[in-house]
């Protein structure tokens, strides 16, 4: 369970390694540096601070004023300015590479870059937008989403985006509980080949924003329209001033920078409401002491503009590295696209999905021989658990000298709970550790903490990105309800684990999805991890199924082309669950499906297919990649 399948080389070179040499006690180890992280927060939080070299106008009195679980005062007296951290370099070095389906490769200067920010908040501020004001965004990964973002950052208002593949409901279901002041939308969008028109869908979402006054739209895709409900303009009318350098509101360290949202599939999304400094400082740990960026390394993460991976890759502007936004699909002219990519501007960081993995491995891609993959040092991957056969498959197939993090977190916290370490090996199947300050726990069902048993995720301790608040929650009742109601005072995450004895962790999947027959709690990502390896498996989904006096174990599995699930199939794929995992782990029923149902954001919807298989309503379909695929679900039981 505890294999170890890559070392790093040259552990003296990291940053990571450098910050403790800098720190006066000088760890020396990972897990002394985490146990001081957690009992001594401020002070680590406040060297994080010096160490990265945070830009303040103000510095903060102390690093911790009044401490509460939730509700600490993180900083108190700093004034700083998101935007202005991620803009401290004005050369001709790169900043943004852009590309996508049909768009060239774009590069974008530092220089270039501040200039295009400053004239956009400009135009921002020429339309009356002030701190606090909403910004929405209905856009693709690409330049605008980071110019618009970080104009707005700089007036001190607050940033919200969506992916531009949300129907009309998913958008009004978000963008309609925060009221914004502007919405920038672009004209289309291009996925798998295919050119989609946005007019319908914002035409409908304009009709709900009583309060909105201005749309800006982008020519991304060469078809031009207008709203009849708001008045429009063009983003190069937006853009067209002739500001030069952008100007940075001082703000406090908790002043809010960006609305996220839950992924709303079982009800109304949460508007989870992020401030400036929180932000920022939980990227700085994640970008610089968990994944060694650098100054001029390329960060790439293939994401959308309304998960929080693609607010997580921008911060990395912070550290003076490089970002590289791509809007499209990942398999589109085919699986080699990215890794060649890759090659193309020497990407250091290259972030993705067990899902696009395990597409590649099904469809026998071998990156390393598709593509020149030296420059990558650092693979990420999120959205769901990474199963053990994977890490395989990545060292033999990508490359066998990379450090392979998969991580996890949340929107909630726009970071990250455990994730990957660059001074200690990888371990098959696991994530390396739990990250610095972050006091992570496993909790039983009495609320004790354990090693090396499965329990709830836990927080005790609080750290930074906590949200500020959730929107038009003004006694912060909902947000106590979504974190702290279990446990007082501690945050209860939602999510499976084990921490190891050597320190990785390891994810089972959603707590509230956790399957229960005969009273044994058991994650779903343990029968993924036995399941999706096999090659008759495209992918695969389990439920618990709630009888009179049991819950039922159901698997739905996407089968390979040319295979059917037959008698011979089904039991293989019994034995195998069996030999991985243990006789309760054996589902009840298996069927084989169509489509397995996912979020625009990549992550498997099991409420929702608990919900069909039970003929219960699922609501918020709109954030669903793919919702007509529940249809089949409805009727399997």
């Amino acid at each position: 369970m505890d294999e170890v399948i890559w070392q790093p080389s040259h552990p003296e070179a990291t940053r990571l390694h450098e910050f403790m040499q800098w720190l006066p006690g000088r760890p020396s180890s990972y897990d002394e540096l985490w146990e001081w992280s957690i009992t001594n927060r401020g002070d680590f939080w406040q060297a994080l601070w010096e160490f990265a070299d945070v830009v303040a106008s103000v510095p903060p009195s102390r690093p911790i004023g009044h401490e509460a679980m939730p509700g600490t005062e993180w900083f108190p007296g700093a004034r700083l300015n998101y935007a202005e951290n991620l803009l401290r370099r004005r050369d001709g070095g790169i900043a943004i590479y852009a590309t996508g389906e049909g768009r060239t490769l774009e590069r974008i200067t530092w220089a270039a870059l501040a200039r295009r920010v400053a004239r956009v908040q400009a135009g921002l501020e020429a339309l009356g937008v002030k701190p606090g004001d909403r910004v929405a965004a209905l856009i693709p990964n690409s330049v605008f989403a980071v110019v618009g973002m970080l104009a707005t950052a700089a007036i001190g208002a607050i940033w919200s985006s969506c992916s531009p593949d949300f129907g009309p409901l998913g958008v009004i279901d978000r963008f309609g509980q925060i009221e914004p002041k502007v919405l920038i939308t672009a004209d289309g969008y291009r996925y798998n080949g295919k050119t989609h028109l946005l007019a319908d869908t914002v035409r409908a979402v304009t009709a709900q924003l009583p309060d909105l006054e201005r749309l800006v739209i982008i020519d991304f895709v060469g078809e031009p329209w207008t709203a009849e409900s708001v008045p429009t303009m063009t983003w190069s009318e937006l853009e067209s001033g002739n500001a030069t350098e952008p100007r940075f509101a001082q703000l406090p360290f908790d002043h809010p920078l960006l609305i996220m949202y839950s992924s709303g599939t079982t009800g109304p999304p949460k508007s989870i409401v992020h401030g400036a400094g929180g932000t920022l400082l939980k990227h700085l740990s994640e970008h610089q002491l968990h994944s060694d960026v650098r100054k001029d390394d390329v960060v790439f993460w293939f994401s959308t503009c309304g998960w929080m991976m693609w607010n997580w890759l921008v911060t990395a502007l912070a550290s003076q590295a490089s970002i590289v936004v791509y809007d499209g699909s990942p398999a589109h002219p085919d699986l080699e696209v990215l890794w060649k990519l890759a090659a193309e501007i020497g990407i250091t960081h290259f972030g993705t999905s067990p899902k696009f993995l395990s597409a590649n491995a099904n469809a026998g891609v071998v990156p390393a021989q598709v593509a020149d993959l030296s420059a990558v040092r650092w693979l990420g991957s999120t959205g769901m658990p990474l199963n053990p056969d994977q890490f395989d498959w990545v060292y033999a197939n990508v490359k066998d000298d990379v450090q392979l993090a998969s991580i996890s977190g949340g929107t909630d916290i726009i970071g990250c709970f455990a994730l990957g370490v660059p001074i200690l090996p990888v371990r098959r199947g696991q994530l390396q550790a739990r990250a610095l300050g972050m006091a992570v726990e496993s909790w039983d069902e009495e609320g004790k903490p354990h090693i090396g048993r499965k329990g709830e995720l836990v927080c005790t301790r609080p750290f930074p990105s906590m949200p500020v608040s959730f929107w038009k929650d003004p006694d912060g009742k909902r947000y106590r309800s979504a974190y702290f109601e279990k446990y007082p005072g501690v945050w209860t995450h939602g999510d499976f684990i084990e921490i190891r004895p050597q320190g990785g962790v390891i994810i089972y999947g959603r707590s509230d999805t956790t399957l229960n027959p005969s009273g044994v709690r058991i994650g779903t990502a343990e029968i993924y991890r036995a399941v999706e390896p096999m090659p008759e498996i495209d992918d695969s989904i389990v439920v618990g199924h709630q009888t009179s006096d049991n819950v039922e174990v159901v698997l739905c599995v996407k089968l390979a082309d040319g295979v059917t699930l037959d008698d011979v199939l089904e039991r293989a794929i019994r034995d195998r669950i069996r030999s991985e995992t243990s006789p309760r782990h054996v589902p009840r029923y298996i069927f084989a499906v169509d489509a397995i149902p996912y979020t625009i954001s990549g992550k498997k919807v099991e409420k929702a297919v608990r919900s069909a298989l039970a003929r219960q309503p699922v609501t918020n379909k709109d954030a669903l990649v793919n919702p007509e695929s529940l249809e089949q679900y409805e009727h399997l039981l």
